[in-house]
């Protein structure tokens, strides 16, 4: 029912989202207790209730607890309704493209935002997430994931939520391109991943500075430095 990439809890939230969404649940439907949660999934409690906070904080769903507790799909407001719209948008290869022209049309203002609101928590979690782009090594798959955090990270720092929503709900449906693609390319190169991580390090040291000059700099390196057509689709959907 649920699959299981490292970045469990994340991914897990999306999955749960996508489930309300492919089964029509209406505000007040109970999704799942806690319980049946760790059944289906076999992860363990923390994994569970970090989960069930992002589901919480995204409003999303509505946490109950005690007997008869769990997981309720919660009142709809503009935001998540968006949300379900964009997890509702067929997988083809224009409405990817779409997807991509606009987050990069909203990369500007989501760092920008970032620049002006972030604070030394968030500081310190974009750089982790740069670290862990930079641990990925040549393993594609885990570059591209690490990269995803991150800017769902810097999304997270905008107070717009409506502007978060749309942002995080394109770099999902790139995201999940990348996931179904099968390719015959060869995978991006080490030496374009490298370039990749310099590229994304000097946008956080951008916008931990609050620099907003930097930023808007890092933002027009951050899409300048394409990837090359011969490394295949998931490289040509990195961030």
């Amino acid at each position: 029912m649920f699959s299981k990439p490292p970045a469990r809890a994340q991914q897990l939230a999306t999955d749960i989202e996508q489930l309300v969404t492919d089964r029509r649940l209406k505000p007040g439907d109970r999704i799942a207790t806690m319980e049946e949660l760790r059944a289906q999934t076999g992860y363990g409690r923390a994994t569970i209730g970090e989960t069930a906070r992002l589901l919480s904080e995204r409003g999303s769903v509505e946490v109950r607890p005690g007997r008869g507790g769990g997981l309720f799909v919660a009142q709809s407001n503009p935001v998540v309704r968006l949300r379900r719209t964009l997890l509702t948008v067929p997988h083809g290869g224009t409405t990817v493209s779409d997807a991509i022209a606009v987050r990069e049309a909203l990369e500007e203002l989501i760092a920008l935002e970032a620049a002006r609101h972030r604070d030394e928590r968030d500081i310190e979690e974009l750089r982790r997430r740069v670290d862990g782009m930079r641990r990925a090594g040549d393993d594609v798959e885990a570059f591209l994931r690490a990269n995803w955090a991150l800017h769902e990270r810097i999304a997270d720092i905008t107070p717009n939520e409506l502007a978060r929503a749309v942002y995080v709900g394109t770099i999902r449906c790139v995201a999940d391109l990348a996931v179904r693609a099968d390719s015959e390319d060869p995978p991006a190169s080490g030496d374009y991943l490298e370039r990749r991580v310099a590229v994304h390090e000097e946008l956080v040291e951008a916008i931990a500075a609050g620099d907003e000059a930097r930023t808007r700099a890092a933002v027009l390196a951050h899409g300048g430095d394409a990837a090359p057509r011969c490394a295949g689709p998931e490289a040509m959907t990195t961030g």
